[in-house]
């Protein structure tokens, strides 16, 4: 049966099942990216980032048990909040409601309406072993995603003529299933399961293939006795400042320029996203050795994606050339790279904690199965090459009313070493600020690292960043950060020592409560190579200047507008190219239905000006895609509320260029100038 009868049978099918049913709020995914996410400026894959992120906040933290690093990890709420929440609570007792906040002088409306769908509040009861599986059966916090995505026009790598090295060994159409039950505090259980475009689904455990090309898998129980945190399956972990043990969901330098510098120090949490790198598979647990020491172990085996290396004489691998971090398993070399490079990593953290310190000493250990030995060139003599490579940790965090100070170090055996320093504070209550320090060494190497850096890994940088917010009134605020930074050693086309900087300002005037204005603009100087035209060590100063003017509003409780400009030049040795896109979307809700849509124009001279945007989607899942060269965007995205536990979206997407006769390259071309893609999603809460 084909994927799409499948979904349809299950739409109808539970339609008729279940009826009576409280619905949680849905994230706002949108109101995340504007006031809170980093600048979308590079060619990462955001939408597997982001989705980490929105996987945590999907599930409510609980306000009369929440530790400070679960408040910290909403990017919402200063030391000031925090501070007074606590007394709140240790003077009144456990919180009755969420308006309750409305009672604590430094908790506005605007941060109220921030938090509410992140958060709530319950009675806490404790919940140790007994019962656990009647808990797990009868949890109403669950949910079953089921999805496909297909491009109706053919790619290259799916057509009959297609060059053997192109061709894609599976079919058109992008499925993925994901379930998960979870009680704050108690346990997790779930799955995820993806098979990519052009990946050919079947059934071969020899080659670690079970139907899908990519699952994961894993199972959470904390709070019982001893045991404050057992995971089975996959997961992250999330220490210090990310050094070390970082998680995938920090947050970069954005319109956010406060929160978003201090990481989190969660611990372990069970990785549910679809990336297939950057996350542990195994075991990990913390075990509390009295009320203030605990001790937090791991071990993980895991298969990466990596291209092999053998000698003339014999077809074993002998080392590998990269890891092969996309994920995608389509064409014969990619097939080839699949999962044959075993990764074992193990360490532990001891953890120090009272109630205004959080301190720890880590040692993280990663081994391969066969040696990385990458081939040379003029910028990467310093990156990692061997089979092994073992880091050793210390970290602070210390809280003294409106300041919080945090700061990690961290050393790579036989190699460099790398430091983060900073602190938040509130000056009052309409004033708050920010600074970090960072030196990372040339040759200090952490594959698990999130840490703030200009490069993709903290490595051969030094930095200073102090950050900014001023809340005029409930009407106005303003914030900023300026970012200087050098590079001691030569970069990816960058073939010079550097230095640059990065500087931002935002202001903010939101009216009332359904209306939100605000300009922002960055600008960043960053050395970079001249072209092959000049001598090899022949750069410059790159300078990208980005601007956007923001309308949100609604003009009745169910319709709703938002229209933006985007703006972007770069300047680089007197080449002087531009970039815009002129946005309008529309929201609309009427009795079971959602609709939102988009009609976008943008026209771009080149790829140093393409704009990358957000787009609304299925819930739970992110589209940032890249406007470049000249042409119209539209999208229409359908919510349809079967019941109060199952959800059916539909969305299509459309990209018409001018002047192109194909679409993209390798074989992800497309003859002819448009690009149309769908969506379908069920959601069912059992």
């Amino acid at each position: 049966m084909r994927p799409g009868y499948i979904l349809f049978f299950l739409v109808i099918f539970y339609s008729k099942i279940f009826g009576q049913a409280s619905q949680p709020k849905d994230l706002n995914l949108e109101k995340l990216i504007d006031e809170i996410f980093p600048v979308q400026d590079e060619d990462f894959n955001y939408e597997d980032l982001y989705e980490t992120y929105a996987q945590l906040l999907a599930n409510p933290i609980n306000l009369n048990t929440a530790t400070d690093e679960q408040l910290r990890s909403l990017f919402t709420l200063n030391n000031t909040h925090i501070f007074d929440l606590r007394q709140h609570i240790k003077e009144n007792g456990p919180l009755l409601s969420l308006y309750e906040l409305q009672s604590i002088p430094s908790f506005s409306e605007n941060i109220i309406r921030l938090l509410e769908p992140f958060v709530l509040v319950e009675e806490t009861k404790p919940r140790g072993w007994k019962g656990l599986p009647g808990r797990v059966l009868t949890e109403k916090n669950n949910y079953f995603v089921t999805r496909l995505e297909h491009t109706l026009e053919t790619k290259a790598g799916f057509k009959a003529s297609a060059s053997p090295s192109l061709h894609y060994a599976g079919s058109g159409t992008k499925l993925y299933s994901r379930f998960r039950v979870i009680s704050i505090g108690d346990f997790s259980f779930g799955f995820t399961a993806e098979n990519d475009a052009g990946e050919k689904m079947k059934w071969d455990p020899s080659h670690y293939q079970y139907g899908y090309d990519y699952l994961s898998v894993h199972g959470q129980v904390q709070n019982k006795g001893l045991i404050k945190n057992l995971i089975i399956g996959d997961f992250q972990a999330q220490f210090g400042q990310g050094l070390t043990l970082g998680g995938g969901f920090g947050m970069g330098k954005g319109s956010e320029t406060i929160t978003t510098i201090r990481r989190s120090n969660l611990g372990f949490i069970p990785y549910t996203s679809v990336s297939e790198f950057g996350f542990f598979r195994g075991v990990a647990t913390t075990i509390s050795i009295n009320r203030w020491l605990s001790i937090s172990p791991f071990y993980s085996h895991t298969l990466r994606d990596a291209h092999p290396k053998t000698s003339t004489d014999s077809e074993i691998p002998e080392s590998v050339s990269s890891l092969f971090l996309s994920g995608l398993h389509r064409t014969s070399s990619e097939i080839i790279a699949r999962k044959n490079l075993a990764e074992i990593n193990t360490g532990g953290v001891i953890q120090a904690k009272t109630e205004k310190l959080d301190a720890g000493i880590m040692v993280h250990r990663t081994a391969y199965s066969f040696p990385i030995n990458r081939s040379p060139s003029v910028y990467n003599q310093f990156a990692f090459n061997g089979s092994v490579n073992t880091n050793v940790g210390l970290y602070g965090n210390y809280s003294l009313r409106n300041f919080s100070f945090f700061g990690e170090y961290s050393h790579t055996i036989g190699a460099g070493t790398a430091v983060a320093v900073g602190f938040l504070s509130s000056i009052s209550q309409s004033f708050d600020i920010s600074m970090m320090y960072r030196n990372y060494s040339r040759h200090y190497y952490s594959f698990y690292s999130n840490a703030i850096s200009e490069n993709s890994s903290p490595q051969n940088e030094k930095g200073m960043y102090w950050g900014w917010k001023y809340r005029v009134s409930k009407k106005h605020s303003a914030s900023g950060y300026i970012d200087l930074f050098q590079f001691p050693w030569l970069r990816s086309k960058s073939y010079n020592p550097s230095e640059g900087s990065e500087w931002m300002l935002r202001y903010n005037f939101a009216p009332n409560k359904t209306t939100l204005l605000f300009v922002q603009i960055r600008k960043e100087e960053k050395n970079r190579n001249l072209g092959d035209a000049t001598p090899q060590f022949k750069t410059g100063t790159g300078i990208k200047t980005n601007y956007w003017i923001n309308a949100d509003y609604k003009v009745s409780t169910n319709l709703g507008f938002k229209t933006r400009a985007q703006f972007v030049t770069y300047e680089l040795s007197n080449n002087f190219s531009k970039g815009v896109a002129l946005i309008q979307d529309i929201n609309y809700d009427w009795w079971k239905f959602s609709l939102s849509a988009r009609f976008a124009l943008f026209h771009t001279d080149d790829y140093d000006t393409r704009l990358y945007t957000y787009e609304r989607d299925a819930w739970l899942t992110f589209s940032v895609p890249a406007y470049q060269g000249v042409g119209t965007r539209r999208y229409v995205l359908i919510q349809y509320k079967i019941s109060p536990k199952a959800d059916l979206w539909f969305r299509w997407a459309s990209t018409e260029y001018e002047n192109q006769a194909s679409i993209g390259s390798g074989g992800e071309e497309i003859s002819g100038n448009s690009r149309n893609d769908f969506k379908l999603q069920f959601r069912l809460r059992i």
